[in-house]
C-alpha cells in the first residue's frame, strides 16, 4: 500500500479519511499513521442516481454509502482524526488548505462558480466530520487531535497568477485559472524533497497530462501562471479541444447545427483524440502511430508539439530562468510521449517525470501536514480573496 513520506522530518501520525467524488463514483481512502490501509471506489447505480434531480442533492446519500462501506470494512468512524476532500469549484482562493465552512458549502451547493461532481466532496467531508464528532460524544471519547474537521487542499480554481497574466485580448475575456492544483502541488513538494531545493527560490514548470492537460508555472511556492483545463486556454488533450480559433468557433455557434450544450461537448469530452479517432486513450494513439498509421502519427506529433509550445510559453514569464520541468498525470506513464517532450524542451532545463495523478494520496499527505501543525489553514470568504 502507499505510504506517506515523513512530514517535515516527522513520522505521520493519525488516521485520515480522504474523499473524492466523480459523476457516478465516490472514491475514498483510509490512512493509518501514513499508510493506506483502504482504497475503494463506490459505483453508484443509475437507479439510485436518477432519484436525484441534481447532482448536488446527492451528498447525504453518498455520505451514508461511505459510512456503510467503512462499517463493512471494520473501520470505526470515531477513529478518524481528519477528513480530507477534493477541492471543488469555488473562488476566490489561493493554493493551500482550507477548513470547510459555511461560505464554502454555500458556493459549492449552489454551483455558483461552476457545477461539477467534485463540489460534493467538501459537503460529504463536512457531514462525515460532524458524524464522527457525534459518535465520539455519544461514546465519551477524547480524541488525540481534538474535534474531527473537514478540509480541502489546493482547489482547482486557486488563483495566484501575476496581474499581467490575467489580461486577455479584450476586457470581457480575462485569463482565469482552473488547473490540476492538487497533483501539481504534490509533485512540487516531492521535487523539492528529492532535490533539496530551496522552496522560496525554485521555479519549475509542471505539465499534468490526463484527460485534460494543464501547464502551470510554480515559483516560490506559488503558481504564478497556468493554462485553463476546461476553458480552452491550453493544449490539445486526449478528450478536449484546447485553444480554438475564435472565428470558426463563432461560425459554429451560429450555424444552427448545434445546441449550446452540443458545442460544449465537442470542446470538452468530445475534442482532441476523441474527435479524431473516437478514443481518449493515448496508449492506443501511440500504438497506432508506431504501427504506421499516418493520421495517428501526425496527431501524436501535434499533441506533443502543443504541450511543448505551452511549456516554452510559460518559461517566457520568468525570462527563461527555470530550474526544471516536471511531467505528470496518467499520460506521463507513456515513455514515448514523455521522451519526445523531454527531447524538445531540454534546452529550457532538466525534465523530471512523476507519472500518475495520485489525488487521494495527495489529499492524505495534506491531511498529515495539517495534523502535524506544519501549514497555515486558510479561512474561505466567498466575497474576497484571503492572501497568505
Amino acid at each position: 500500500m502507499k505510504v506517506i513520506d515523513n512530514i517535515y522530518g516527522k513520522e505521520p501520525k493519525g488516521n485520515v479519511l480522504v474523499v473524492n467524488t466523480g459523476s457516478i463514483t465516490t472514491k475514498f481512502a483510509y490512512y493509518v499513521d501514513g499508510e493506506a490501509v483502504l482504497d475503494r471506489k463506490l459505483e453508484h447505480p443509475y437507479e439510485v442516481l436518477k432519484q436525484f434531480k441534481d447532482v448536488m442533492d446527492q451528498d447525504a446519500m453518498r455520505t451514508e454509502a461511505i459510512i456503510s462501506a467503512l462499517a463493512v470494512l471494520n473501520v470505526k468512524i470515531e477513529d478518524i482524526d481528519i477528513v480530507m476532500a477534493r477541492g471543488g469549484l469555488f473562488t476566490p482562493c489561493i493554493t493551500g488548505v482550507y477548513k470547510v465552512n459555511g461560505d464554502m458549502k454555500e458556493v459549492l451547493a449552489s454551483s455558483r462558480d461552476g457545477k461539477h461532481a467534485c463540489n460534493l466532496s467538501a459537503l460529504i467531508a463536512d457531514r462525515m466530520a460532524a458524524k464522527i464528532n457525534e459518535v465520539r460524544a455519544e461514546k465519551q471519547l477524547k480524541p488525540r487531535f481534538g474535534p474531527c474537521g473537514a478540509f480541502v487542499a489546493d482547489p482547482p480554481m486557486a488563483d495566484e497568477m501575476l496581474p499581467e497574466c490575467h489580461i486577455g485580448g479584450i476586457p470581457e475575456f480575462p485569463r482565469t485559472t482552473l488547473f490540476h492544483a492538487l497533483n501539481t502541488r504534490a509533485v512540487m513538494r516531492r521535487y523539492l524533497r528529492e532535490t533539496g531545493s530551496n522552496p522560496k527560490e525554485t521555479t519549475v514548470i509542471i505539465c499534468h497530462m490526463g484527460g485534460g492537460v494543464t501547464v502551470s508555472l510554480h515559483h516560490g511556492q506559488r503558481v504564478i501562471d497556468t493554462t485553463h483545463g476546461l476553458g480552452g486556454d491550453g493544449p490539445i488533450t486526449p478528450e478536449r479541444a484546447g485553444g480554438c480559433p475564435p472565428y470558426p468557433l463563432i461560425d459554429m455557434c451560429f450555424s444552427g447545427k448545434y445546441t449550446k450544450e452540443e458545442i460544449k461537448k465537442k470542446l470538452i469530452g468530445g475534442g482532441g483524440a476523441v474527435a479524431y479517432f473516437g478514443t481518449n486513450d493515448m496508449r492506443t494513439v501511440v500504438q497506432k502511430a508506431q504501427e504506421g498509421y499516418e493520421d495517428y502519427a501526425v496527431f501524436l506529433k501535434a499533441f506533443i508539439l502543443n504541450i511543448c509550445k505551452y511549456i516554452a510559453a510559460e518559461s517566457a514569464v520568468v525570462d527563461g530562468k527555470i530550474d526544471g520541468i516536471i511531467l505528470t498525470g496518467g499520460v506521463a506513464f507513456s515513455d514515448y510521449i514523455t521522451g519526445e517532450i523531454a527531447r524538445k524542451v531540454a534546452y529550457l532545463g532538466p525534465v523530471t517525470i512523476y507519472p500518475g495523478e495520485n489525488e487521494l494520496h495527495s489529499l492524505a499527505e495534506n491531511g498529515y501536514i495539517i495534523l502535524a501543525g506544519e501549514t497555515k489553514i486558510h479561512t474561505y470568504d466567498k466575497e474576497k480573496l484571503i492572501e497568505d
